[in-house]
């Protein structure tokens, strides 16, 4: 962890303060968001469909609305979307800890989705510009933030719950107003000029870059194998020891992910530095996160043991966190490559609403598939079909790195770490 600071304090405050936002609008999110669906089922007393209607409208106002997000960013500047977005979730928050509708709960949940879809391609695009040539480096540290959030927030979040729901989204509204008030005070502003002489341009100069589509369809095989951890893994745990047991093992892969990211991120992304560089890494890192499902192929749960099944299962989480640990720096890299430094927020937005459709259809496919395999009594199918995804991801990244496609020139060098 001594690492980390080091590498952490070399970077300037700019971002810096990104990095300790991103933990905070993390630890914020998940202290109130895996409690809501049985805050909405239980004392709320909310049917199934107004209960996925809530979490559906949340996820689309965000990932549909990237685009939007990253295009007003890079024409109003980037700490304005940064604190409009925090101060919104803020309110989204604070109507949750009071609503008692599905009227309400609509309307809170379309703000805190939208609230997301302004800050994030700003965040990223700030972090971007101002890490200049240690992108990668940049980026290997905010995800450590990003994942140390991931891990604080439910922790925070369940020892509020001890009071009650409304306890939890009252303090997850109040820690994004403080950290609205620490931004507009100690983040820089950031002004991003226009480029283009409409929006209309900028989503045509995006849609006219060829290179960076094919590098969003590829990426959707990263995001659909990445999110088992909250799909598929969860349905394999209740499969092997039951419902009531499943959360005790999904609590242990969560751990073991995240301490893997917080822990081995510099580790891994100076190693897959050095042995491959950008474009070769994400194709060895997707590879990573196809083979995590081996195990799980090779030890489906079925008359194997528990506990030789749940040992499975925590490898697969184990080797999806260095996957993802080894992917993501490079993937943010590469997106500022592809659009050479011009409309960066808007192509973080545009990037993101693409894997955001893939992970929709892609989780769809697995439900349905992992469903249909296990009732057959193939269950192993679904973890072949998994892993073959992650090939053809893999197979078409290696296309990209071998044409040249994924080696833009970048405006500024990017220093050796």
């Amino acid at each position: 962890m001594t690492n980390v600071y080091a590498t952490y304090r070399s970077f300037n405050r700019p971002s810096r303060m990104l990095m300790i936002n991103q933990f905070a609008i993390n630890t914020g999110f998940y202290m109130l968001m895996p409690y809501l669906a049985g805050y909405m089922a239980g004392p709320l007393g909310l049917a199934a469909w107004a209960i996925g209607l809530v979490l559906g409208i949340r996820n689309f106002s965000q990932q549909g609305m990237f685009l939007v997000g990253g295009t007003l960013a890079d024409r109003l500047g980037y700490k304005p979307l940064i604190v409009a977005g925090c101060l919104l979730r803020t309110g989204g928050f604070a109507v949750l800890a009071v609503a008692d509708s599905l009227p309400a709960l609509l309307i809170a949940s379309a703000a805190t989705g939208f609230a997301g879809a302004l800050f994030n391609p700003a965040v990223r695009a700030y972090l971007a510009v101002d890490s200049a040539e240690r992108r990668v480096e940049a980026f290997a540290v905010f995800n450590i933030f990003y994942q140390a959030g991931i891990l604080f927030g439910p922790i925070v979040g369940l020892a509020l719950m001890a009071f009650d729901f409304r306890a939890t989204a009252t303090g997850a509204a109040v820690v994004f107003g403080l950290l609205t008030l620490a931004q507009l005070r100690a983040l820089p502003q950031h002004r991003a000029e226009p480029q283009t002489a409409s929006v209309l341009d900028d989503w045509r100069v995006v849609l006219a870059n060829r290179p960076f589509l094919l590098f969003a369809l590829a990426m959707i095989g990263c995001y659909v194998l990445s999110f088992q951890v909250y799909l598929a893994l969860p349905m394999q745990a209740a499969h092997i020891v039951g419902a009531d047991s499943a959360s005790m093992v999904m609590t242990a892969a969560f751990v073991v992910s995240g301490v893997i990211a917080i822990a081995g991120q510099l580790r891994i992304t100076r190693w897959f530095t050095r042995r491959w560089g950008r474009p070769h890494s994400l194709v060895f890192g997707m590879a990573t996160l196809a083979a995590a499902f081996v195990p799980l192929l090779l030890v489906p749960g079925d008359g194997l043991g528990t506990w030789t099944a749940v040992g499975a299962l925590l490898v697969t989480a184990a080797v999806l966190g260095v996957g993802a640990a080894a992917v993501f720096p490079f993937e943010m890299d590469t997106v500022v490559a592809l659009c050479g430094d011009r409309l960066v927020a808007t192509h973080y937005g545009g990037y993101n609403t693409i894997v955001g459709i893939g992970i929709l259809l892609g989780n769809l496919g697995t439900g349905t598939i992992l469903d249909a395999a296990r009732g057959a009594g193939m269950s192993s199918l679904a973890w072949a079909g998994l892993i073959a995804i992650g090939a053809v991801a893999a197979s078409g990244l290696y296309a990209l790195a071998q044409s040249g496609r994924l080696d833009a020139p970048l405006p500024i060098g990017r220093a050796s770490m």
